[in-house]
């Protein structure tokens, strides 16, 4: 974890736009591959010419002519559509009522910085950020109809996620997409720092390839992504101390087995092991709140002496493994709620760092924008 306070990232208001662009995607085989990541290794100002050498022999490609896409990926038994264009990110809200693009977590200054001129020195957006809200039926009449005709793009990754891919260019199609997006509220689901750094770049140079960043949209009610919960790892507490600090918290605390951890985790009540005992604490979670706000602004304030590190643990599985008696911790968090979430920052608030795991995510690869248009 960063060292340093996070920061509150921008809000961008509306109206919401999603513009066409020419699409550059890597060759099926290379999407998703671990290697084709040194595409975007240093020196950052040799990226334009690799991408283009890479494009001549056949291992990526780009479109002819501008459009929106409608990407649809499968992954783990998860089948996700989204809208990937261009989002403009130039009108920046100057209140509350507003605000159409949320964030719903705080982003390193330093980081935002160095994606920014990253960015600008590679010339391209390397993945789409992940924005999720509850769309209106009309754009997922309009996802229906384009569905119905054959994609312009099917192929199963280097990692195994199934991919298609269909070409938006009708004009009624795209004016009801406008439409519906235009007064849209979305919410960050992956890509904080990134998000953040598009808007850093139209301000530090307000040009037309930096008044845009790459998005892709995805509607909730269509295709869901899962939302999971990050666990925290609390390095140096031993789990008696973790005990106390929550009886200390007004938490009621049980003492149980490990097979009853998974059915006991509940919106009030989180599971707290050090790989070998096992506990509950049940907290009184307050309307508007997520628990992992309780354990990082509550908690973790009533232990005599503070984690030596805190890490995260997208599962479970790995937070137990990583779990030592008298030296790591484990607190196992159930998942939050989409809509609370949505509460949360609708009213200007943000969860703490690394408070929610949406997945899956689409493969590196599959959608790039070149700066040059």
């Amino acid at each position: 974890m960063e060292s340093g306070l996070p920061t509150v990232p921008p809000y961008v208001a509306g109206p919401l736009q999603l513009s066409p662009f020419r699409a550059l995607s890597l060759a099926p085989r290379r999407v998703g591959d671990p290697a084709s990541a040194r595409a975007f290794a240093r020196p950052y100002r040799g990226v334009p010419a690799r991408l283009e050498t890479w494009r001549k022999r056949g291992l990526a490609t780009r479109d002819d002519e501008p459009a929106v896409y409608l990407h649809e990926y499968s992954d783990s038994g998860l089948t996700v559509r989204g809208l990937v264009g261009c989002l403009d990110l130039s009108h920046l809200a100057s209140s509350v009522r507003e605000r159409r693009v949320f964030p719903h977590e705080g982003v390193h200054p330093k980081q935002v910085s160095e994606l920014a001129g990253r960015m600008e020195t590679m010339r391209i957006n390397p993945a789409p950020i992940l924005l999720v809200h509850r769309g209106p039926s009309t754009m997922r009449e309009v996802s229906r109809k384009v569905r119905t005709g054959s994609p312009d793009r099917e192929y199963v990754d280097h990692a195994g996620q199934q991919h298609r891919v269909w070409v938006i260019s009708d004009p009624d199609q795209l004016a009801v997409i406008a439409d519906g997006l235009a007064e849209a509220r979305l919410l960050v689901a992956d890509g904080h720092h990134r998000y953040a750094a598009y808007v850093a770049l139209n301000a530090r140079e307000p040009t037309p390839a930096h008044r845009c960043g790459l998005a892709m949209v995805i509607d909730q009610d269509e295709t869901p992504l899962f939302l999971g919960a990050i666990h925290r790892l609390l390095h140096g507490t031993r789990l008696d101390d973790l005990l106390s600090a929550a009886s200390a918290a007004g938490a009621e605390v049980r003492t149980i087995d490990e097979g009853e951890a998974m059915a006991a985790l509940a919106p009030d009540t989180l599971v707290l092991t050090d790989g070998q005992r096992w506990a509950t604490a049940r907290l009184h979670v307050p309307d508007g709140t997520a628990m992992v706000q309780l354990v990082d602004e509550v908690l973790l304030e009533k232990l005599a002496r503070r984690p030596s590190r805190i890490g995260f643990a997208h599962s479970v599985t790995q937070a137990v493994e990583q779990a030592r008696p008298g030296r790591v911790t484990a607190a196992l968090l159930p998942a939050v709620d989409l809509d609370l979430v949505v509460d949360v920052v609708g009213t200007g608030g943000l969860l703490p760092e690394k408070a929610t795991s949406f997945q899956p995510k689409p493969s590196l690869g599959s959608f790039i924008r070149l700066l040059d248009e």
